[in-house]
Formats: structure tokens, C-alpha cells, sequence
């Protein structure tokens, strides 16, 4: 799907801020770095740390201002580093733990509609908990009313991660059906990458290969 021209008009100014924003906040912390100084210079160094930090915040910085400048004319409300609730049902976390526990296991295979409906009829049974989960990375509102949460990860997350950000996702789903219980809600991944950049590299045949394995 290709951006229309507002969209696209928004996100460079989104950008312009975002770097703009960065270089008049940006304090390098300090660091004795010697050798590296006097091989490479203090101007580059300077630079290098720059980069880094900027790479190091690319969520935050520059992905997420983008998202939201692409949301705003599809979406009635977009927001950043949101809160999904702050309760979750004593039942409700059992039921996340059993599915945890079952996808580990491989004892069924992952299925949103039916731990988000499984999530749902628990979601106000038990002791409620108050908790803080993880900040949605982009919030969205559909003007229909469904939802739709991200959570903006690397390119590169390893088998460990992914289980810590589908704990994250289902929790997420269990705040806020707890306040919300017959919302609408879509939890996601999103990993920006763009698969039609270096079509040789052995990381972008994987990426291809999980595209057409989810089409199918």
C-alpha cells in the first residue's frame, strides 16, 4: 500500500522534527575513550556517538513520530507510549501463563482470536491486580473503535525475545479488556524492514521466506 501524498508530506516533516529535536537535546555522555580519540579524532568521535545514540533511540526518535504522522488521516486517535491499563484479573493471568506454557511446549499453535477471546472471559473474573505493563509503543483507535496496539522491535530479535513480547502482547490484551471487555482489540509486532532493499543478503531470504510462509 503506497502512501498518499499528505502522508508522505507529513512523515518528512516528522522526520525534520525528530532530528531537529535530537540535535538540540542531544548530551554526550561522558567517556574516557583515549586511543580512540587520538586514532580517530575528536570530530568523529563526536559523530560516532551521535549516531550511536541515535540508533540506540530509533524507536522512540524516529519510527514511532513516523508512525504517527502516517496514522493521523486513517485513524480517529494515534498516540505514543501509551498505557493499555493498569488491572489485570488473578484469572486472567493464569490463562496467559497456560498459553505460555502450552505455545513453549508446543502443545498448540499460536491463534490471536482464541487468547484474545479466551483472555476476554476472564477478564474481570477473580482479585484484580494492579500492574504495570510495558508501554505501547503506538496506540491506535479505528473510527469503528477497534484497537489496535504495537510494539516496535529490531530486525534481529532471537527466540527469547519473542517469548517476552508475546507475554507482552497478551498482557497488554488482559489490561485493557479489563477495563474494556467488549472492545475490539489487535495486538502486534511491528519490525520495521524493508524486504525489497539487498535482495542478496541471506537475512532478507529469510524475512522473504516468513512473508510467503505467512501469505500462504
Amino acid at each position: 500500500m503506497s502512501l498518499s501524498l499528505e502522508q508522505i508530506k507529513s512523515t518528512g516533516i516528522a522526520l525534520r522534527n525528530s532530528l531537529q529535536r535530537r540535535f538540540q537535546t542531544y548530551n554526550p555522555e561522558p567517556s574516557s575513550m583515549p586511543f580512540h580519540t587520538r586514532l580517530l579524532g575528536k570530530d568523529r568521535m563526536a559523530l560516532f556517538s551521535f549516531i550511536h545514540s541515535l540508533n540506540t533511540n530509533f524507536g522512540t526518535s524516529i519510527f514511532e513520530p513516523v508512525a504517527l504522522a502516517i496514522s493521523k488521516s486513517t485513524f480517529k486517535e494515534s498516540k505514543t507510549q501509551a498505557i493499555s491499563g493498569t488491572r489485570i484479573s488473578e484469572a486472567a493471568q493464569r490463562v496467559i501463563q497456560d498459553i505460555m506454557d502450552d505455545l513453549t511446549a508446543v502443545n498448540r499453535k499460536p491463534n490471536k482470536h482464541e487468547e484474545i477471546e479466551a483472555i476476554r472471559q476472564v477478564c474481570q473474573i477473580g482479585n484484580m491486580k494492579t500492574v504495570k505493563p510495558t508501554r505501547v509503543d503506538i496506540w491506535l483507535q479505528s473510527y469503528n473503535n477497534e484497537f489496535y496496539f504495537f510494539d516496535i522491535k529490531t530486525a534481529k530479535p532471537n527466540k527469547g525475545n519473542f517469548k517476552e513480547f508475546k507475554r507482552t502482547l497478551l498482557e497488554w490484551t488482559a489490561c485493557f479488556l479489563a477495563e474494556n471487555p467488549d472492545a475490539k482489540i489487535n495486538t502486534l509486532i511491528a519490525i520495521p524492514y524493508n524486504l525489497l532493499m539487498n535482495q542478496n543478503h541471506i537475512h532478507d531470504g529469510q524475512w522473504q521466506e516468513c512473508l510467503i510462509s505467512k501469505m500462504n
